[in-house]
């Protein structure tokens, strides 16, 4: 039921509805239209390797004639565990091209998890990025009947020197061949025809499935979301024609950095290949250096990098402020004494008529100080007027051009200091383009004051990516913009995004129950998120329905399995995930005190509940449960930190519903305090306690040298060991 009969659509010139087109097509016309000799580029040890866009869309037809020759047929199921390379764009067109059906799985995932999608999808092909994790996967194949071939991205040299298969894969199971990518396109090669490309085409429709993606479901078993042609190259092209000032051709350059099997960053992909944009594909490691290397007028991120780099900003303005008020102090003591050095090196060395104290590198923390002192005042100068632009770009207001002396003011402070904080990303960025999670609104202030424009969007891997986004004069920050052209939007009455449009899934494969709870008898999408309008009609973001949510990372992360493992414990009443737009995945443990309270007098403790849920050997002992429910989640929604609260959830605070479960926002507001302390950067200390859990650049020990020592008087806690089969891949 909606709160009322409005619905919110795209605002007038603000991007175009355009539906029928396969994704082949729009690589067709590019190459037809904006022929360009880089239209996607590899970074390499030999430096930026480029592919026009017509040999891209050549080396495709080569994979998709050579896919159907191993007695495929249109609609057969091709998975990609495959990293987000010029090799995946191949395989993904092609497969378009031969009206196969893609699943590309996250290589973030669980070895069981990927062994479910194979089996549940019922993929006939597994293309694999190498060997390396080919060797990781071979051990279960035997339970993928359906599977036929095996196809590796990247090969070693000596390839073809090998004989047989077991010299390369000692492992193998015997009845799946395995093949080299190179191999799957010299036999398209031979296949290779006009006729048949134009018979490949004729096949393909716009309603026509293109991709199953697989998402976590409510219980975290991975359910696949349908899109088709339509519904990814509609949203793709409603987004492009939505941006002001869009070039065609090479004048658009991107760098693309976010993994190729989300959604988010393969419509991007879709959209600049239609636009015959010049696309580099870096990875997150190399993306800072990579934004200053190619400069792009574009590129796609999540809020992630974009609050690390503005912590950055704040940091050096703390600095800056520091620094200078240091330097006022030191100047008179300093001068004096560097003076007198002057003196005596110039006795030494009569000739020497002026120097540098930076040749003899004499430090005065945390300056570098030299012998003039003009340059102290200029030093503290440079430090005032960084703090000054800082505070400049702090008042700044998206949707409130500026004007007069303030206008004049950032003119200046560009001129000063903001270029500096544009270099960050290339010096030449025209839009950044912000998804996955919502963003700050002040960092979306800041950058738009420096002349980095972000069009923060909104949007579901269900509605093939984005549902809105600021765009041109529709951008303000703290929303995540109006609606895209041919999006429907409505507020249920509890608050619920509802929506309607060409872009929405078909629905999950093979499970008509949770696809008739995603879209209703009337047709619209329930998103699981709560949000309002603007009286100006933007859409902002206010909470979950869902208990499913995503990190700063674009990650999602599903609560309930882990919530209902940790409660199976006596020691817990009740786990709380936590970390809805934070780096990770947290936890708010309310132990059961009275059964707790037995298990400690058993091991010799006996405290009041304050000091009981401070005491190492208990906090061990809640570590080791956490530890193993961890298992079987892939490393990036694995609870990272946990806090164990002396507090009860009943329904008469507001803090349960009737039906017992938990009310998250109510939860998250009560404990505001808690869950802020568990995301600062200081060490672990009392209840917050860091998991250790690996591969996470956050985990810290937190212990101190007496919680050490009280440990080793604890009982001996049972370490959980989690199997290979059910971690994430090594990559």
């Amino acid at each position: 039921m909606l709160c009322s009969d409005q619905t919110y659509k795209a605002p007038p010139n603000s991007g175009e509805i355009l539906l029928g087109r396969t994704l082949p097509s729009l690589l067709d016309e590019a190459c037809d239209r904006y022929f360009n000799a880089q239209a996607l580029n590899e970074w390499t040890e030999k430096g930026w390797q480029p592919l026009s866009n017509q040999e891209f869309q050549s080396a495709a037809r080569e994979v998709s004639l050579s896919l159907l020759d191993l007695v495929l047929e249109k609609g057969d199921v091709i998975a990609l565990l495959m990293h987000g390379d010029v090799n995946f764009c191949i395989v993904d067109m092609g497969c378009l091209m031969a009206g196969l059906v893609d699943v590309p799985i996250d290589l973030t995932q669980t070895l069981e998890n990927i062994i479910f999608i194979l089996r549940h999808s019922q993929a006939k092909v597994l293309i694999i990025a190498n060997l390396d994790l080919l060797s990781q996967v071979i051990p279960y194949l035997g339970d993928t009947p359906q599977l036929k071939a095996v196809i590796v991205a990247d090969v070693p040299s000596n390839w073809q020197q090998h004989q047989n298969l077991e010299q390369i894969c000692p492992e193998c199971p015997q009845h799946i061949p395995v093949f080299s990518l190179w191999e799957l396109r010299a036999k398209g090669r031979t296949l290779n025809s006009q006729s048949k490309h134009q018979q490949l085409r004729s096949q393909l429709a716009a309603d026509d499935l293109a991709t199953i993606i697989y998402i976590p479901g409510v219980m975290g078993d991975p359910q696949g979301v349908m899109l088709t042609h339509e519904n990814l190259s509609g949203d793709a092209l409603s987004m492009f024609t939505g941006i002001p000032d869009l070039e065609f051709g090479a004048k658009e350059v991107a760098l693309s950095y976010l993994p190729l099997t989300h959604v988010f960053a393969r419509v991007f992909l879709y959209g600049h290949m239609s636009y015959g944009h010049s696309i580099y594909l870096t990875t997150p490691h190399r993306v800072i250096k990579h934004l200053k290397e190619v400069k792009p007028t574009l590129f796609a991120t999540v809020p992630l990098l974009l609050e690390r780099v503005y912590n950055k900003i704040l940091e050096e303005g703390t600095r800056q402020t520091k620094l200078a008020t240091q330097t006022e102090v030191k100047h008179n003591v300093l001068s004096r004494i560097l003076t007198f050095a002057t003196q005596m090196l110039r006795r030494e060395q009569p000739k020497m008529q002026r120097f540098r104290l930076s040749s003899l590198r004499w430090k005065f923390p945390p300056l570098r100080i030299s012998v003039s002192g003009s340059r102290f005042r200029e030093m503290a100068f440079q430090e005032r007027i960084y703090t000054w632009a800082l505070n400049l770009a702090k008042q700044y207001e998206l949707g409130n051009p500026p004007k007069g002396r303030y206008a004049l003011m950032l003119k200046l402070a560009d001129k000063l200091v903001f270029w500096q904080w544009r270099l960050v990303f290339g010096g030449r960025v025209k839009y950044l383009i912000c998804g996955g999670a919502a963003l700050k609104a002040e960092i979306a202030n800041l950058f738009a004051a420096a002349g980095v424009t972000i069009l923060q969007g909104y949007g579901l891997t269900e509605t093939s990516s984005a549902l809105t986004c600021n765009r041109g004069r529709f951008n303000r920050a703290g929303t995540v913009g109006v609606p895209l052209a041919g999006v429907e939007i409505a507020i249920a009455a509890d608050g619920e995004i509802l929506t309607k449009s060409p872009y929405i899934t078909q629905g999950y494969y093979k499970n008509p129950e949770a696809t008739q709870k995603l879209i209703d008898v009337n047709g619209w999408l329930h998103t699981g998120d709560l949000g309002e309008f603007t009286a100006d009609g933007f859409l902002k973001i206010t909470g979950l329905k869902k208990s499913r949510f995503k990190l700063s990372t674009g990650k999602y992360v599903t609560p309930q399995p882990i919530e209902t493992k940790l409660e199976q414990s006596p020691l817990v009443a009740k786990a709380v995930a936590v970390g809805a737009e934070r780096k990770f995945c947290a936890m708010l443990i309310f132990p059961n005190l009275d059964n707790l309270h037995s298990y400690a007098l058993t091991i010799g403790i006996d405290l009041p509940p304050d000091a009981l849920l401070n005491h190492p050997c208990i906090i061990a002992m809640y570590k080791a449960l956490v530890e193993e429910a961890n298992c079987h989640l892939p490393y990036w929604s694995t609870v990272k930190r946990f806090q164990l609260i002396n507090a009860t959830l009943t329904v008469e605070n507001g803090l349960l519903a009737p039906n017992q479960q938990v009310q998250r926002a109510k939860v998250v507001e009560a404990f505001a305090k808690e869950i802020d302390a568990i995301y600062e950067d200081a060490p672990a200390t009392s209840r917050r306690v860091d998991t250790g859990t690996p591969r996470h650049e956050d985990a810290k020990t937190g212990n101190t040298d007496e919680q050490d020592n009280l440990l080793s008087s604890c009982p001996s806690i049972p370490q959980a060991s989690c199997p290979a089969f059910a971690q994430s891949l090594n990559i």
